[in-house]
């Protein structure tokens, strides 16, 4: 039984013969094309489930691709997972904020890759949870409602900036985050926040968290994400 269809979008021949038999393996329907133009033909006329996507394409590239989708309602809600050569840290973060969901450096393995796949369909098919809702992570707990928030349901003191990084982190875990995504929640606080300030905050808020502030992953070069405890 087919697990879903993946469009893999890459020029070299090797690296989609490589992914292609591993993920048919797999029980995936795969579908491959060598170029930009090629890709945005594909996902109009058959949308795949999701489309790995290598960046460094001849002509129109990953990045004009990924906005191109994006930016069309008929393939905006279509999974992305980018292909990034090592050193490309202004290309991840610029897809992601472009939308992307989740990126992979060359070389890779076919396994994690793999596994990147499957988490960013169960994460898909998985709903965030409301601005209302009360968050419970191992021995986190968030309260949106009364703004509050216990660890081993002890409370915990948090500035406002703090909470909002936490909140937005916590409701989407295993999703990456550009530092300028995170300082655009932020926006409206008295205190102003930038891209550099994220780190700062982020600092304060795993050390007030004590034992739950390892819930927070730092992704090298590009931002943060909350760690997805039910998936590891």
């Amino acid at each position: 039984m087919s697990k879903g269809s993946i469009l893999i979008v890459d020029d070299e021949e090797d690296i989609r013969d490589l992914i292609g038999y591993n993920l048919k393996k797999d029980n995936y329907v795969v579908s491959t094309v060598e170029n930009g133009e090629e890709a945005l033909k594909h996902v109009r006329s058959q949308p795949p489930d999701l489309v790995i996507l290598d960046l460094m394409l001849p002509g129109v590239d990953g990045l004009e691709v990924c906005k191109i989708m994006k930016a069309n309602p008929s393939t905006s809600n279509i999974p992305i997972v980018m292909l990034t050569a090592k050193g490309e840290e202004a290309d991840v973060v610029a897809g992601l904020e472009l939308g992307a969901d989740d990126y992979i450096t060359k070389p890779f393995s076919p396994r994690v890759l793999q596994a990147r796949i499957k988490a960013v369909l169960r994460r898909r098919k998985q709903s965030v949870p409301t601005d209302e809702d009360v968050l419970h992570i191992g021995g986190l707990t968030i309260h949106p409602g009364t703004r509050t928030v216990t660890v081993e349901n002890q409370p915990v003191e948090l500035t406002n900036t703090e909470f909002r990084i936490l909140h937005y982190l916590a409701r989407r875990p295993g999703w990456v985050f550009t530092r300028y995504q995170i300082v655009d929640i932020t926006q409206g606080d008295n205190a102003p926040v930038t891209s550099r300030s994220v780190d700062v905050h982020v600092f304060s808020l795993r050390r007030k968290l004590g034992t739950c502030g390892n819930y927070i992953e730092t992704v090298r070069g590009v931002g943060y994400r909350f760690k997805d405890l039910e998936h590891e």
